[in-house]
């Protein structure tokens, strides 16, 4: 688990295609036998890597977004986790997910079709949290719970790509600011 853990920390900070085999094989403390014996390939301990990721570190949003009872709360909390996470990568490069594997290489279509499949679950979720707040009555019943979805979805996104672009947390709970306002 801890060689796992430092191989998501890497992955985290350089992306799949920026980290190299080396890095990982360092960062994790072990030999190239070892490394394949354990993982096989570098696409194989990238997605479990994603996994550890989605349970670890990255899991405040989405928990977050279930917790309040209250819609507006919980997406607020959402979003507020999600500005936490941003500034929590190694480099302040933002989500693992939201911006994994945005531009990659053909032969890494695969991969980026996992992650675009995992931001699409985001919105998902965050659509069923909206839905949920139409039928409990904290929200309009005449609410766009889908486009209202993917707007929150996107600035989850947003929030990584500014955190990489050295956005202050500030900066950030502003725009989680702005963004509820929408609600």
């Amino acid at each position: 688990m801890a060689a796992l853990e430092q191989a998501m920390r890497v992955f985290w900070a350089k992306g799949y295609e920026g980290a190299q085999l080396a890095d990982l094989i360092a960062a994790m403390g072990i030999n190239p036998p070892s490394f394949y014996a354990a993982f096989q390939s570098k696409a194989a301990i990238y997605r479990e890597a994603i996994a550890l990721y989605l349970s670890t570190s990255g899991a405040g949003s989405m928990t977050a977004l279930h917790e309040p009872p209250l819609t507006r709360d919980a997406i607020r909390a959402m979003l507020l986790a999600s500005v936490e996470v941003a500034l929590a990568s190694p480099t302040a490069g933002g989500c693992m997910v939201s911006l994994g594997m945005v531009n990659a290489s053909s032969s890494n279509a695969s991969l980026r079709d996992d992650l675009r499949a995992l931001r699409r679950e985001t919105t998902r979720l965050i659509r069923e949290r909206l839905d949920r707040g139409v039928l409990d009555g904290d929200l309009p019943t005449d609410l766009d719970t889908g486009r209202l979805a993917l707007f929150y979805s996107t600035i989850v996104q947003g929030l990584s790509l500014q955190a990489q672009d050295g956005a202050s947390r500030d900066e950030l709970v502003g725009i989680v600011d702005m963004a509820m306002r929408a609600l």
